[in-house]
């Protein structure tokens, strides 16, 4: 009887957090009380926004995969991915430094001036978006080219660039206002706006790729106008939680009038962590353009697809690891530091066993997977090898993903910048160039490089966490 009473309250406990995590509760706080619930209550809600976000991209490689001319389609989609993470970048390093300043004012008990710090972010990611958009627009083909299309694939697909670039704006915001609502501690907000934008694309790529009823068939560039749709929809929702929710951030429209102290502040800490993540991106650029010259339009296709599965997997972890940079921000802010350091631990412990499972279901199911994407035995080929070689490294992954955001939470956004530096560039980049080009691997060489670089930069995460200069800086 007692051992019943034990497991009904167990369970009752445990579905009132899920609960508490997936309706938004930004009334809990994060400065005291159990760790391990405040781990839980920022994680369950950013693992499935992330898990969202990666989706995009997995919905239109899945019905462009089955298009007449399918390897042009997907390299048009894979190329696209890798250049809009030059925009991600932008939008992530602004969307982390509003995260650290909103959570550190929150841990100071100062939500005005913490709604202040999160509009005035707005203001600069419109500025932003309008250059990024406008050169999209004209460049799309060059674009492509440059990323090593080919003509053919090209003039395929420029125009499905041309609208996913277009719509920075709509990119830009939907992870900005994501990252306000993280660092007021409301992370359930963020998810359910990318539930909604991806509910909305998978219901319209179906219809707008293949047409339905008096709904012409637009192809490729149905894919990128469903994908513009859901992003648009989903910001609605969260500028409308914005100024009409009932969170702790209280919004008022003469807060978008530019303060530029408080943008000056913004972009000290946005700028190396922008500076960070296009880093990170123009790798990833050039690994594509390597696989695409040394292994042609199958070769690309297959790594572009292996590369949106790693994503949809990785994404999560990232996910998982952004709780860190709202806990620490908001134990800083409290000067709990013990209590910081302890959240960084126990977040890092979650995402081991996390990735490690992930490790375990890519190397069993990732022939499987792939298959579900591509009906082409060239690209699932590719495909199946690049997935099975960079799946090695996950579990490395998972921990520096909470390295990076500790540093970024806690407003030390140069460190991870210069981490990035040194392993992305100087280490990647002429590994990967090596042992494609001067050992003749091609690909293959691509794919190694890739955890072996990943596993370097999170040792080098590890050092510079103990070193602790992160809990010194001021934001």
């Amino acid at each position: 009887m007692t051992e019943t009473v034990i497991k009904k309250s167990l369970f009752s406990k445990i579905f009132s957090t899920l609960k508490q995590a997936l309706n938004g509760d930004e009334s809990f706080d994060y400065t005291a009380g159990s760790i391990k619930k405040a781990v839980i209550l920022l994680a369950i809600p950013m693992v499935l926004e992330m898990m969202m976000e990666s989706v995009f991209a997995l919905v239109d490689l899945y019905f462009v995969g089955h298009l007449e001319h399918s390897s042009f389609a997907i390299q048009t989609v894979g190329l696209t991915e890798s250049v809009l993470t030059i925009i991600y970048s932008i939008d992530i390093g602004l969307s982390m430094a509003a995260t650290a300043v909103v959570a550190r004012r929150i841990g100071e008990k100062d939500p005005v001036a913490a709604a202040k710090a999160g509009m005035q972010a707005i203001v600069i990611a419109f500025i932003l978006s309008i250059f990024m958009s406008i050169y999209g627009i004209i460049y799309a083909k060059d674009i492509l080219v440059f990323m090593g299309a080919s003509g053919d694939a090209a003039e395929h697909g420029f125009r499905y660039t041309q609208i996913m670039i277009g719509s920075s704006l709509c990119i830009t915001l939907l992870f900005l206002i994501n990252g306000i609502f993280r660092g007021a501690g409301n992370a359930a907000i963020a998810m359910k706006s990318l539930w909604i934008a991806n509910i909305c694309n998978i219901i319209l790529c179906p219809i707008l790729i293949n047409g339905f009823g008096s709904i012409p068939a637009f192809g490729l560039v149905g894919a990128a106008i469903a994908t513009t749709l859901g992003r648009s929809i989903g910001v609605v929702y969260q500028i409308y939680h914005l100024f009409y929710g009932n969170g702790i951030l209280k919004i008022k429209m003469s807060y978008l009038i530019p303060n530029f102290k408080q943008i000056k502040a913004l972009v000290k800490i946005a700028a190396p962590g922008v500076l960070q993540f296009v880093i990170a991106s123009c790798s990833w650029i050039f690994l594509a353009q390597l696989v695409a010259t040394t292994g042609g339009d199958h070769g690309s296709a297959g790594y572009q697809t292996a590369l949106r599965i790693m994503m949809f997997f990785i994404l999560p972890a990232w996910g998982l690891s952004n709780a860190a940079a709202t806990l620490v921000g908001q134990n800083l802010g409290a000067k709990q530091i013990e209590r910081a350091e302890k959240s960084v631990y126990t977040t890092a412990k979650y995402n081991v066993i996390f990735m490690a499972s992930i490790t375990i279901i890519t190397l069993v199911f990732g022939q499987y997977i792939i298959s579900f994407f591509t009906n082409d035995e060239i690209v699932k080929a590719v495909a199946v090898e690049a997935l099975q070689i960079m799946c090695i490294g996950f579990v490395f992954y998972g921990i520096g993903m909470v390295l990076i955001n500790t540093f970024n939470g806690a407003g030390d956004t140069w460190t991870p910048t210069g981490i990035n530096f040194f392993g992305f560039w100087l280490f990647q980049i002429p590994l990967a160039y090596i042992l494609a080009k001067h050992f003749n691997m091609g690909p293959k060489g691509v794919f190694i490089a890739i955890p072996v670089a990943e596993t370097a930069i999170t040792l080098a995460g590890i050092f510079f966490y103990k070193r602790g200069r992160w809990k010194r800086t001021q934001v």
